[in-house]
């Protein structure tokens, strides 16, 4: 799953690969446009003016881009998976296994553990979400209300 290995946590994300194969920059927030909107009185902002103009850099420039990582500075900011994190990973496979099979009830347990161990990873949620789509506008903003976290931090140089 492309989301468990490059760890991505929300939508849009990008990571940048360079020719050679090689991660230059781990998933990070991937909007062409910067926005701040309200939700329920909370703001949630995009940044993707400054992510459009930092892809182009690393276009142009390459390696020699300010916005590629060295293999040293990427090692920093990927993160080893806690326990908790893994357990959520194997919980939400088990939870698709289960929908796909006909088993919505086990899904259903397995959906909300994953959630309850990595309550930051917000595909859970939103596949979870997607099978009642009546009910995930409330869920979305009761959860974005509740995170105490940026919702889609900048790109960090």
């Amino acid at each position: 799953m492309v989301s468990t290995a490059y760890q991505f946590i929300n939508v849009p994300t990008g990571i940048w690969i360079d020719e050679r194969g090689r991660v230059v920059r781990p998933g990070e927030s991937a909007w062409t446009s910067s926005t701040a909107n309200k939700y329920g009185g909370k703001v949630l902002e995009t940044h993707g003016e400054e992510y459009v103009s930092a892809l182009r850099d690393w276009v142009i420039n390459g390696e020699r881009s300010k916005f590629a990582l060295s293999d040293e500075e990427f090692q920093k900011r990927m993160k080893p998976r806690s326990s908790a994190e893994m357990e959520a990973d194997a919980s939400f496979k088990l939870a698709v296994w289960f929908h796909e099979n006909g088993g919505d009830e086990l899904a259903a347990k397995y959906w909300k553990r994953a959630q309850e161990l990595n309550p930051d990873d917000w595909n859970y949620a939103r596949q979870d979400w997607s099978f009642k789509p009546e009910e995930a506008g409330k869920k979305w903003l009761d959860k974005f209300q509740k995170f105490d976290k940026e919702y889609y931090p900048g790109i960090k140089k």
